[in-house]
């Protein structure tokens, strides 16, 4: 029977690998080769891990023999592969890079992975597994706003100062509203969900007004109070 090689840690290398399983801007391999070590540290075997943290024993015991030799830089890099050596360079997959995010396709709002492919003379998978491999999503679009308030930075702080130091015996709530709420309903009654089918409902609603939504969160106990208006009939005009 193989007994696992001993892994006895200094105080730094133990807040090393402690920092790296808390999986603090680090990535998610890293975070479970950590963790790998710290249970090797704490005694347990290559199977006791692998049951630990879901994978298997040999991986253990692989990440395990890699600390005891390289350290914890060998944490941070994959183990070389055999197999042929990469198509696509370095210098490469940079400039597909760049050119997705700092440039657009001719009669295009967007680079897709086709267009993508047809510019660089290379496969649609390549360049799929490129952009997948960088978190590029050229199809997704995010909105932000910025303020024109030239005092914005200054009472943001004030609003910050409050919520964090709030004056003694003091109630502090984040007020909010939503309005123009519809009060839909189905011109028929939903049929439930059955075997083998969903549950159904009308394509076409009723409209019974729009209601507007008040809410304010207390922010010493996060509490929510709420209170909703009456409806108002769109047809006449009156609150019911």
């Amino acid at each position: 029977m193989r007994v696992a090689r001993l892994v006895r840690l200094t105080p730094e290398q133990q807040k090393q690998l402690e920092a790296a399983a808390a999986g603090r801007r680090v990535s998610v391999r890293l975070v479970e080769r950590a963790r790998i070590v710290l249970l090797a540290a704490e005694g347990l075997r290559d199977k006791q891990i692998g049951t630990r943290l879901g994978i298997d024993r040999i991986t253990a015991a692989n990440w395990r023999n890699r600390y005891l030799e390289q350290g914890y830089e060998g944490l941070e890099k994959d183990a070389p592969r055999s197999g042929c050596p990469r198509s696509v360079t370095a210098v490469k997959v940079q400039q597909i890079v760049r050119r997705t995010t700092r440039t657009k396709p001719a009669n295009a709002t967007q680079w897709s992975t086709r267009t993508m492919a047809a510019a660089e003379g290379m496969s649609e998978k390549t360049v799929r597994r490129i952009w997948g491999r960088h978190g590029l999503k050229p199809h997704l679009l995010r909105g932000f706003k910025l303020s024109n308030d030239k005092l914005f930075a200054v009472k943001l702080e004030d609003v910050v100062r409050l919520y964090l130091n709030p004056p003694e015996h003091a109630l502090v709530l984040s007020c909010d509203e939503k309005s123009q709420i519809q009060a839909l309903d189905r011109t028929q009654p939903l049929l439930p969900l059955a075997e083998n089918l969903p549950e159904t409902r009308t394509h076409d609603y009723i409209r019974n007004g729009t209601t507007t939504l008040f809410a304010a969160l207390n922010t010493l106990d996060g509490k929510v109070i709420h209170t909703c208006m009456p409806r108002i009939d769109i047809r006449n005009g009156s609150s019911f």
